[in-house]
This record gives C-alpha cells, sequence and structure tokens, in this order.
C-alpha cells in the first residue's frame, strides 16, 4: 500500500500500518475535524429546538436529546474511525429532524420515543442481515429522492411566512444568506446565523433572563408503542435515514477510495440509536455532507490518515453533548423568527438535490411529483402524517404508470 492509496480495511493487522491517532493527526485534520462539527451543528440544531418546541418539550427533554445524539455521534464516529482505518463521519438525521416539526406535535411523547426505538431496530437489523443495498434498490429512487424533498418542503417555506412577522430580521437573513453562499459556501449557514443574532440583539428580540451555562443531564422517557406514531414516524424516518442519509453517506467513502464494509456501520450507528432512543435520539446516521470534509485532501495529505480527521469531530461532538443544556438554554433565547429562518435555510441544499434527483428519471417522474404534493401537502388520514401517505401515492402511481414496461 502506497502512501497515497486509502487504507485497505479487509487487509490483515499484520500488513497494515500500526494504529497511532496522536502519530497520524495534523493540525489540517483537527481543523476539518471542527468545522465538519461545527457545520453539522449550526446547520441542523435550529430544527432538533424548533421540533422540540413544536411538541411543547420541556428544557431538560430538548438537553437530553442534543445530549443523546451528541454522545452516540462522538462515540460511534470515533471507535468506527479507529476500527476501520478511515474517516467515518457521523451525524444525526437532518431530514428526520425536520420530518418531526410536523409530526411530532400531537402525538404522546412516549409514543414518539416508541417510534425512535423501533426505526432504530429496523435500521441495526438492516446493519446486521447485510441487506442494506438490496433494500434500497426496491425503493426508486425518484420516490425516496421526492419524499425528501416533500417532507423538507414545509419547513424551507416557513422563512417566507416568518418575513410577514419579522420582515426586517428575515429579510437581512435571506440577503445575507445569499451573499455568503456565494462568498464562502462552506459557512454560509452560520455566518447567517451570526448576522440574526445580532441584528435580533439590536432590534431587541433577544432574551437571555433564562440563560445559564449547565451540563446536560438524560433524561429517560419510558417508551410506549401505538400503530399511528410508528406509521406517522417510525416508517417515513427509516425510509429518510436510509435513503438521505445512509446512501449518500457511503457514497461518499466510495467516492474517496475508501472499501470499507458498509453494514458494520449501518449496524453499529443502528444499535447506537436504539440505546439512545429512550433519551431522546431519533437516529444517529452515517453523514454526507460533513464526510466530505474530512474525506478531502484538505484534511490530510495522506488518505491512510484522513481518520484521525473523524477521531477529532468525534471529540467536538463529545464536549458539545456535556454542554447540552447550555446549547438548549441558547437557542431558547433567541426568536422564533431566527430559528425557522436558519433551519428554513439550511434545508434548501436538500430541497434542491431532492427535487433534482426526483426529476431525473423520466419513467418515475409522474410518480416522484405525486409522492413530493400529498408529501408537502401534510395530508393526514387515520392520525397518520403525509410522509406515509406520500410515499404509498407514490409507490401506487409508479406501480400503474410503469407496470409490465
Amino acid at each position: 500500500m502506497t502512501a497515497s492509496s486509502p487504507p485497505d480495511p479487509a487487509a490483515p493487522p499484520t500488513l497494515r500500518a500500526p494504529l497511532r491517532p496522536v502519530g497520524d493527526t495534523s493540525l489540517s485534520a483537527l481543523v476539518a475535524g471542527f468545522v465538519a462539527a461545527m457545520t453539522g451543528y449550526t446547520s441542523s440544531i435550529a430544527l432538533i429546538f424548533q421540533a422540540g418546541r413544536a411538541a411543547h418539550l420541556s428544557d431538560a427533554q430538548i438537553s437530553s436529546w442534543i445530549w443523546a445524539l451528541s454522545i452516540g455521534m462522538a462515540v460511534t464516529a470515533i471507535g468506527l474511525s479507529l476500527r476501520f482505518r478511515a474517516p467515518i463521519v457521523v451525524a444525526w438525521s437532518t431530514p428526520g429532524a425536520a420530518l418531526l416539526i410536523t409530526s411530532l406535535p400531537g402525538v404522546p411523547y412516549a409514543e414518539a420515543i416508541g417510534a425512535f426505538v423501533v426505526c432504530a431496530a429496523l435500521l441495526a437489523l438492516v446493519g446486521v442481515t447485510g441487506c442494506f443495498d438490496s433494500l434500497m434498490a426496491r425503493i426508486p429512487s425518484g420516490i425516496a429522492a421526492a419524499l425528501l424533498a416533500g417532507i423538507l418542503f414545509e419547513i424551507g417555506s416557513a422563512i417566507f411566512v416568518q418575513a410577514g412577522q419579522q420582515r426586517a430580521l428575515v429579510l437581512t437573513m435571506f440577503v445575507a444568506y445569499l451573499v455568503t453562499k456565494r462568498v464562502c459556501p462552506r459557512y454560509a449557514i452560520a455566518l447567517t446565523l451570526v448576522v440574526g443574532t445580532v441584528l435580533a440583539g439590536a432590534l431587541g428580540l433577544l432574551d437571555f433572563s433564562h440563560f445559564s451555562i449547565a451540563l446536560a443531564h438524560p433524561v429517560f422517557t419510558r417508551p410506549s408503542f401505538s400503530l399511528a406514531a410508528l406509521i406517522s414516524i417510525g416508517v417515513p424516518l427509516f425510509i429518510v435515514a436510509m435513503a438521505s442519509q445512509n446512501m449518500p453517506g457511503v457514497a461518499v467513502l466510495r467516492a474517496h477510495g475508501y472499501s470499507t464494509p458498509s453494514a458494520p456501520l449501518i449496524a453499529t450507528t443502528g444499535i447506537a440509536s436504539l440505546l439512545l432512543a429512550p433519551f431522546g435520539s431519533h437516529g444517529i446516521n452515517l453523514a454526507a455532507i460533513t464526510a466530505a470534509i474530512c474525506t478531502s485532501r484538505d484534511a490530510h495529505e495522506d488518505p491512510a490518515k484522513r481518520y484521525t480527521a473523524a477521531v477529532w469531530c468525534g471529540v467536538f461532538y463529545l464536549l458539545a453533548g456535556i454542554f447540552g443544556a447550555t446549547i438548549a438554554a441558547l437557542f431558547a433565547s433567541l426568536p422564533k423568527a431566527l430559528i425557522v429562518s436558519v433551519a428554513a435555510l439550511a434545508l434548501f441544499g436538500s430541497i434542491m438535490t431532492g427535487l433534482t434527483h426526483a426529476m431525473q428519471d423520466a419513467r418515475q417522474r409522474e410518480a416522484a411529483l405525486v409522492t413530493f404534493m400529498v408529501t408537502a401537502s401534510g395530508f393526514t388520514l387515520l392520525s397518520i402524517g403525509s410522509a406515509f401517505w406520500g410515499l404509498v401515492a407514490g409507490l401506487v402511481a409508479n406501480a400503474i404508470l410503469n407496470w409490465r414496461r
């Protein structure tokens, strides 16, 4: 194995260089790990907070949610990266968090936890059995992409609703996003959050009266299981985790030359999600966007040592998890319009990607459109949310339109 080729996880231990995380690391790897962690939090932590507020969860429950996700991501990212000597970056399901903003309200929290448990068990089962590739092949890619876009659409369009209530704040943030997206796209969301916070302070919209620096304390919730919660939360959560997180996460690794087997990665993150679900974790999966930061040449010149960037990312996850209560209190001090706007802007890229992939295949295009429209409509039947019915409508439409073709 040359210094310019990535490590082979299938190689016998005697043929691989000794594991030396400290010696293999570099300043660029540390910076890449920090940027990856910061990008993951600043781009989607608002979704977690918004979903928790929509479901009327307490600050302690939201803090526990952030703690569970952060600890799970830290342990799995560090453990898998060291085990396979590859930059395995783990993240929570951003589309899943967006799904919960609309599907969590009205569902008893214990039943939502039960849906998280079932979703995590399905993810672990897919990983343990090794049927990841064959399972994803059964769901038409266009319909899966349309489902993702439909789930995110309502959250993404909320920024324009907020513009009618806090015009100066929201429109300034929108322009700041466009400018920073043009100048430095990697930090667009983080910089937009800074601009919005400064402007909110100038407008007197910040309330730090209840803010305090505190450590996170896990809050255990006994799972309760219901068919309605399972179908409206558990099943869509499982599908978007597989289609929008695990599949592109594996693709990023393959694109950078890492042949790490997917089964143990998905099994490990699924088991971790299962253990942490009672504390609020809606699921941790393979990362895609932040993974690209740690797998690129900017992280380390030597592909065989880029795993240290993912290890550093896990370390920063761990620190964020410990201070999860502080993060929750900080976001509670920000105005709703700012939180909603940041969450919406963070999803623009995912919505564009979903719509683009949904319309690529002419044979699936109409079925994908049906999936998107039903999912985005917010349609509810039998206490089951629109994400499930959008998937059903798309599959039925695809079966009728393409039967025996």
